[in-house]
């Protein structure tokens, strides 16, 4: 069912903002006028963030990090609990935020609920900032008095996902290193020795094999055209970047790296970790469990599990388990996550169970991030060494042939 952001009055000329879903606006329009309001406005919700998705998506200034909105989350915590009032404690860290994008976003908020809107009405204006998870679990903290707990998990949820995501980072660092060094080393032979071997066999006019000629015309393009080279790779970074963006570009992404051996087990790792960590996060802090499962199926990197969850959503809402219908997806989601979901869901304790399995496959993405680099070295090494022999082999030949001719 698709949700809606609306704007609402009563009678009374009382203003109402937030998200809801609903089958249609004539069906959102129904289920307001029965609380008392009319509606104003009504935008898709996948619309919303679709125009947000097309606002200069290649420039990463102003972008909030996740770390900042840690800090955010921790320091809000601590006021609240110290019995400050909500728009005092969002002045304060606005002023403290060296963002000017997120200093202003919690500005706006801070106006919003000195309005009379809610925490989570005011937060759903800037979802760009504040993922649908946030926004779902301040909106169970503010109905069922618990803020400040909410707050607490919603801080040690983000902790664990930018670990997480350090880790990742962290394993692909010396890979990405060797690699660029291999890169410029190989464009300089290109630029400064390739083109002199070239003036040499042309003098000696010796007939050259396939394999020079193209590294000659490659050392040529880069020594005398280097602008169109960037330019080429400028609009292919670009092109590569918009593709990802799409339905269809992110499908063939993610398939090749559901593919891939050693990437595909890290994949599967780290989206069973997100699963349960999130899942769990949603059900402490009292959200249902397909509305959970919604939010969760979106949070996701990979398309094929947001898929997979998101088809779980409606078997749920017909009454079915999650372990159940998480069997159809075994390619996906090890057999162990299934399992102990079963359990949880058997002895009715879902939430613990997910948070323990969170854990399992932090660790189990921590080890094979320390592997990665061991299993990486070895591929690192044959693709340098077949680069080097290509254009030793090239650019050799030539000469051999000479000598062999002189002979």
């Amino acid at each position: 069912m698709p949700t809606y952001f609306y704007t609402a009055k009563s009678i009374s000329g009382e203003s109402k903002s937030g998200t809801r879903e609903a089958k249609d606006e004539h069906e959102l329009a129904r289920i307001l006028r029965q609380e008392g309001y009319v509606l104003i406005s009504a935008t898709l919700e996948e619309k919303i963030k679709e125009k947000r998705k097309l606002r200069i998506p290649l420039l990463f200034f102003g972008k909030v990090k996740l770390k900042e909105k840690i800090f955010f989350t921790r320091n809000l915590r601590v006021m609240i609990a110290a019995g400050l009032p909500l728009p005092r404690a969002l002045k304060t860290l606005a002023e403290q935020s060296k963002n000017k994008k997120f200093r202003d976003a919690l500005e706006d908020i801070k106006e919003e609920v000195i309005k009379g809107r809610s925490f989570s009405q005011a937060l759903s204006r800037h979802s760009n900032i504040f993922s649908e998870l946030f926004q779902n679990m301040i909106k169970v903290g503010e109905e069922s008095g618990t803020l400040e707990e909410v707050l607490r998990v919603l801080a040690e949820q983000m902790e664990r996902e930018n670990e997480l995501k350090s880790k990742i980072k962290g394993a692909l660092i010396y890979p990405a290193v060797i690699i660029t060094a291999m890169l410029g080393i190989g464009i300089l032979m290109l630029i400064m020795v390739v083109p002199r071997l070239a003036q040499t066999f042309e003098e000696l006019k010796i007939e050259l094999p396939m394999t020079t000629r193209f590294v000659i015309f490659l050392g040529n393009f880069l020594a005398q055209k280097w602008y169109l080279a960037l330019l080429i790779i400028l609009g292919l970074v670009i092109l590569i970047r918009a593709a990802i963006r799409t339905k269809i570009g992110k499908r063939i992404i993610d398939n090749i790296t559901l593919r891939i051996p050693i990437v595909s087990t890290l994949v599967k790792k780290t989206n069973s970790a997100y699963t349960a960590r999130t899942l769990s996060s949603l059900i402490v802090a009292g959200v249902p469990i397909a509305r959970s499962l919604e939010i969760v199926s979106r949070t996701l990197g990979n398309i094929y599990f947001q898929e997979a969850i998101a088809a779980t959503v409606d078997k749920v809402k017909k009454g079915e388990k999650i372990s159940t219908t998480l069997k159809a997806y075994q390619h996906l989601y090890p057999l162990i996550v299934i399992q102990m979901i079963e359990v949880g869901e058997e002895t009715g304790e879902t939430s613990t169970v997910l948070a323990k399995l969170a854990d399992f496959f932090e660790e189990e993405v921590t080890t094979t991030t320390k592997n990665l680099s061991a299993v990486i070295e070895p591929v690192i090494m044959l693709l340098i060494g077949g680069a080097v022999g290509f254009f030793a082999i090239s650019m050799i030949q030539p000469m051999y042939s000479m000598l062999q001719a002189i002979k």
